[in-house]
């Protein structure tokens, strides 16, 4: 089932939706993360296929062995604390990262409540709602369903919701985060290269879900400032 699920997911790349072509810091952690929960899987599976390839030519049912019938085995203390210690120590090896990966997310949020942000990183407020995505930046200029983000430079959420529950996703750049109505959750993310990154809330939130996708366009500084003042320029006139 689990070989299944990661071919089918292998397969789903091809869409515009990738999630094994990481563009940002926190996108190769989760990239990282699949290809060591993939290679542990593959592991266990081959030495399972092993043993059972083994113990079928072992107990294979021979002319000389038909009316042979088994003697009970004895019990094995190295046999059980090899089984039992094993699957603790693989899943230690998939815990340890994966909690590191999911603090580092949002590691823009010390533990007494004060922010511990990069001093060039920018802030961006960005409000889920049926069926759009609303981003204001710092110096008050708003986009919908567009999020331009400045190349190798920390980028710093705020999210909310004004309805109900959405998960805030980029594959290539970030993984899911949910939106919280009337609460507000922290997401911080690095793009390391320029191009134009599908986005979508992956949290069914009612019959135009589908339709709940915005683009994130990652742009050079000189890009990004120029696109920041134009129509917030035009207003202070």
């Amino acid at each position: 089932m689990r070989i299944f699920s990661l071919l089918s997911l292998f397969l789903l790349t091809g869409c515009n939706l990738r999630v094994l072509n990481p563009k940002s810091d926190t996108a190769e952690k989760i990239t990282n993360l699949i290809y060591l929960s993939f290679g542990l899987m593959m592991l266990v599976f081959v030495v399972v296929m092993i043993l059972f390839v083994h113990f079928l030519k072992k107990y294979k049912e021979t002319p000389e062995r038909l009316n042979e019938i088994p003697g009970d085995g004895k019990e094995s203390k190295r046999l059980e604390v090899t089984w039992t210690v094993l699957p603790i120590l693989l899943l230690a090896v998939l815990a340890v990262p994966t909690v590191k990966a999911t603090y580092d997310m949002t590691s823009q949020v010390s533990g007494d409540g004060g922010e511990a942000e990069a001093e060039d990183a920018i802030t961006i407020d960005v409000v889920g709602r049926q069926y759009n995505w609303e981003f204001t930046y710092e110096n008050g200029k708003k986009s919908v369903n567009e999020l331009v983000l400045p190349v190798n430079q920390k980028a710093n959420f705020k999210l909310t919701s004004e309805d109900v529950i959405h998960s805030f996703w980029v594959p290539k750049l970030s993984g899911k985060i949910d939106v919280l109505p009337g609460e507000e959750t922290r997401l911080s993310f690095t793009p390391r290269g320029a191009g134009v990154y599908q986005g979508k809330c992956a949290e069914f939130c009612g019959a135009e879900h589908t339709q709940m996708r915005f683009e994130t366009k990652v742009v050079s500084q000189t890009e990004f400032q120029q696109w920041l003042k134009n129509g917030v320029e035009e207003e202070g006139e």
